[in-house]
Parts: structure tokens; C-alpha cells; sequence
């Protein structure tokens, strides 16, 4: 009956609005974006994407929590190339790196709504109250919308994200050289577009390679115009 019920909370965001068509729905309560910069050729990132993994069975995942994790190529050199790491992950988070007046980057590295942070126990509950982000998927078409609160900002970039599950590499060279390797919430494809009156049509983005489970996922978060920092977050499975 538990495990039902969590289920049923976890669906509780996805809303079938009509035939091939389901919406993902924010609260106005912040979600709160946590993402992982992380690599198959960095012998210190298991232990994060263990703990990344487990946030499948949160029943606080796409409610209040939006996981991501985005592979980063600079390891690559050490002998081992990530099959799903990019260079434009990598650009993103040398654009953290700047706004958090860092001079390198790392991994593994967490950003908690734009801010440099720590995994372990799971932030609270956001009080903040931004707005409601709204996404309807209908195959790889995506709308997008979004309501911001009173005082809220003029213009908004929205940013798309497929994510992929147990995708799986057996590694045979690099400083993970003989581990099979299971990652959850990895980017597979972005899209970032420029929201005008509150709302965008885009598609989803095409996958950079495939994984081994056949369920995916799709997280969605709005920033200011030229931003990095997220404001509302939503995500949701796909059919």
C-alpha cells in the first residue's frame, strides 16, 4: 500500500490532457534542480552517482527534487572516453565555475539551484514561491509555459533535457579501467530557447547515444534571459 501510494504522488505531476499527450506540471513552490558534473573517467564519481541513483526511489523526485547529471569530457584524456559526456556539459559547467568565482572545475561537483553544494541530506521543502512551470509532451514536440508570480521577470530562457536511465559502460581503460559503470538522470540531449509572453514551442532534443533501459525521462527548468541560475523546475517519465 506504501509503495503504491508513492507511486501514485510521484504521478500525481502528469496529467494526460488528450491522446499522445502528457503535461508536467510544477507547483508554485520552487522545485529544487540538483545537478552532478560527473565522468566514467573519474575514479571518485561512483560514490556520487550511487547516491544520485538513488534518488529513483525519492518520493519526493519530480515533486520537490529534479535530478540531472551531466558527463564531462575533460577526463577523456586519461585513456577513457566517456560515451556519454560532452563538451558542451562541460562549457556549462565552466560557466558555473565563473559565476561561483572559482578558478578550476571538478568532479564530482552538485549545483543545488545554481549554487555550488554538497550531496547528502536532501534539501527542504523550498518556501519560495517563483511560479508555475507547465511542459506538455506530445512524441518529441514540448511546449512549454510559464505563469511567474507577481514582480516576476520579463523574459525567460527555458531549457529542455532528456534524461536517460541504467546506461552502462564497461570500462577498460582510465582510472575506473576494469568497473562496469551504471549511471541514472544522465543528459542525453539539451535544448535551451528564449520564452516570449511566457511560453515556447520546441522539440525535444534527440539523444547523443542510447541507453540500456527503455524508460526515460524529461526535466525542465526556466532561468532569467541570459541567466544560469534556475528558477522553476519540473520533470516527469515519458511513456
Amino acid at each position: 500500500m506504501i509503495r503504491a501510494a508513492v507511486i501514485l504522488l510521484a504521478m500525481a505531476a502528469a496529467i494526460s490532457a488528450r491522446p499522445g499527450e502528457i503535461v508536467f506540471e510544477s507547483k508554485p513552490a520552487r522545485a529544487h534542480l540538483i545537478e552532478l558534473y560527473t565522468s566514467e573517467g573519474c575514479s571518485s564519481c561512483p560514490p556520487a552517482e550511487e547516491w544520485m541513483s538513488g534518488l529513483k526511489n525519492q518520493p519526493r523526485l519530480w515533486l520537490d527534487i529534479v535530478p540531472i547529471a551531466f558527463h564531462v569530457d575533460y577526463w577523456d584524456h586519461l585513456g577513457w572516453k566517456d560515451p556519454f559526456a560532452s563538451k558542451l556539459w562541460t562549457e556549462r559547467q565552466a560557466d558555473y565555475s565563473v559565476h561561483w568565482k572559482k578558478g578550476s572545475v571538478y568532479t564530482p561537483a552538485f549545483a543545488l539551484d545554481g549554487k555550488e553544494w554538497h550531496s547528502g541530506a536532501l534539501p527542504a521543502v523550498a518556501t519560495e514561491t517563483p511560479g508555475v512551470l507547465k511542459i506538455s509532451v506530445n512524441g518529441d514536440q514540448v511546449t512549454a509555459t510559464f505563469k511567474a508570480a507577481p514582480g516576476g521577470g520579463a523574459r525567460y530562457d527555458i531549457h529542455v533535457a532528456r534524461l536517460g536511465f541504467a546506461a552502462m559502460s564497461n570500462v577498460t581503460a582510465g582510472e575506473n579501467s576494469g568497473r562496469k559503470l551504471i549511471h541514472d538522470f544522465v543528459v542525453l540531449g539539451l535544448t535551451n530557447e528564449t520564452m516570449k509572453s511566457g511560453a515556447k514551442e520546441l522539440r525535444l532534443p534527440a539523444p547523443i547515444t542510447s541507453t540500456a533501459e527503455p524508460r526515460t525521462a524529461i526535466a525542465a527548468w526556466v532561468t532569467q534571459a541570459g541567466q544560469i541560475e534556475p528558477i522553476q523546475a519540473v520533470g516527469g517519465w515519458l511513456p
